[in-house]
């Protein structure tokens, strides 16, 4: 991974992400409902995040997108509140410290834009990913915040940036 490089999307990144996501969750058994695999953002990522305050990073090597993940404003919130959004990686980007690289980017993005605090919801059983957040200095909380429309994703942690 050498050569991998992380960048802003493109709007001709939007079908390989969109691709990327669902691949992942597929692979992990992650329920289609309820999570980011039903969500219509996925087929027009790059659309999304041209707003204010939010950016979407990929993972490229020798053209092809690896890994994913952005922040924006958290939905339905009143607060200076960003989101840790749709943070994903093919198996063979993981364990090679791409995600930690790819979190720094975000968090970095997430103080520039000044929020106050980044918040993320995941799953049980991505114990790999819910090591780097708490790594990253996000800690568990007890109920979800805003309204994000992931309802299977019973994980909710938060870092005050």
């Amino acid at each position: 991974m050498a050569t991998a490089i992380i960048r802003e999307i493109r709007k001709e990144d939007n079908a390989k992400v969109a691709g990327v996501i669902r691949k992942v969750l597929v692979d992990l058994g992650v329920p289609k409902v309820g999570t980011a695999y039903a969500d219509t953002a996925l087929d027009h990522m790059f659309e999304n995040y041209e707003v204010p305050k939010a950016n979407y990073f990929v993972v490229e090597e020798n053209g092809e997108i690896l890994g994913c993940a952005g922040i924006a404003q958290l939905e339905n919130y009143e607060g200076n509140v960003c989101e840790l959004q749709k943070m994903y990686f093919l198996e063979e980007a993981r364990g090679k410290g791409l995600g930690a690289q790819m979190m720094a980017i975000c968090l970095k993005k997430a103080k520039e834009y000044g929020f106050e605090k980044c918040y993320l919801e995941t799953m049980p059983f991505m114990k790999a990913a819910q090591k780097l957040y708490q790594k990253s200095g996000f800690d568990y909380i007890e109920a979800p915040m805003g309204n994000t429309g992931h309802f299977s994703c019973p994980v909710w942690m938060l870092k005050t940036l």
